[in-house]
């Protein structure tokens, strides 16, 4: 797959995460089945604008500084639980077989 093929397999993966439901940029990285969650993070970071870039999170479930209160805010507003500025993963983790 190349570069271009991947980043369109990255955002049509982040745009099939339902409201109420988060992925981590690793779990991207295997649904696409290429790359880690750095590369799927720095697709994110240049092309994830016009997808639901909110429901992707680290596997911490603590958002990254820069976008930490907007997403936590949009998180909330897709009806996702965060407690003291954490998503409970376990809770919410998007599968893609269901």
């Amino acid at each position: 797959m190349d570069r271009e093929e991947y980043v369109e397999a990255v955002l049509l993966a982040v745009e099939s995460i339902p409201p109420g439901s988060v992925a981590t940029y690793g779990d991207i990285a295997t649904y696409v089945g290429q790359g880690g969650p750095r590369q799927v993070g720095a697709i994110m970071r240049e092309y994830g604008g016009g997808v639901p870039w909110w429901r992707v999170i680290r596997a911490s479930g603590i958002p990254a500084e820069e976008v930490g209160d907007t997403q936590l805010e949009l998180l909330r507003g897709d009806g996702v639980r965060v407690t003291n500025g954490k998503v409970n993963l376990p809770a919410v983790r998007w599968n893609p077989d269901d």
